[in-house]
């Protein structure tokens, strides 16, 4: 792959869309296996929704309890999610205090946007939002990113090895009666509307 030229961009342009495409699907990764982890133990006391639902029970697997959310809070969830992912891409226009280059033009693979040039404010920025990496050493930040990276690439096959033990059951045997059947379908998210 890092001999190809995607789109038109030169290589290292393509290098630099690859990483950014790693390190984002690491994230989401990441999230998502700490979040089936959480829910399948603890789910928020309080409603969903202004009528006083509350959130679907931990009886449920985490497909099912997403499968039994409002498709309000579907389309909330899923918004936000694409708001993010605009904004990583926007890239800043002159005279901005958060000038960063696009990554497929020389800026930082993985490196979020701040929210500096917001017209209201944020109080937190979603790259380095306590300011912990802000004084490190290069190779310290490298280290901390090839670590992520790694824990990205293993928590994708956690979720991954969740969802198939789930809906085969039997097909990872170190979850088999770990992790509840599902009988819905994992890649149609929103059958259950439908």
């Amino acid at each position: 792959l890092t001999d190809a030229a995607f789109w038109g961009m030169s290589q290292e342009q393509t290098i630099g869309w690859l990483r950014q495409s790693e390190i984002k699907h690491s994230r989401v990764a990441m999230a998502a296996f700490v979040g089936y982890c959480v829910q399948s133990n603890f789910v928020f006391p309080w409603a969903i929704s202004l009528d006083g639902s509350p959130h679907p029970s931990t009886d449920l697997s985490p497909p099912e309890q997403w499968d039994a959310i409002p498709f309000g809070s579907k389309l909330q969830i899923i918004g936000f999610v694409g708001f993010l992912e605009f904004y990583s891409e926007l890239t800043p226009a002159g005279g901005s205090t958060s000038s960063l280059p696009h990554y497929v033009n020389g800026g930082v693979p993985g490196k979020f946007p701040d929210f500096n040039d917001v017209p209201h404010p944020v109080p937190f920025n979603l790259f380095d939002p306590f300011g912990f990496s802000k004084n490190k050493s290069a190779e310290a930040k490298a280290k901390g990113l090839k670590a992520e990276i790694n824990n990205g690439r293993l928590a994708m096959l956690g979720i991954f090895g969740f969802l198939s033990e789930q809906t085969i059951p039997g097909s990872v045997p170190g979850l088999t009666g770990v992790v509840k059947p599902y009988l819905g379908e994992v890649m149609a998210p929103f059958s259950a509307n439908f």
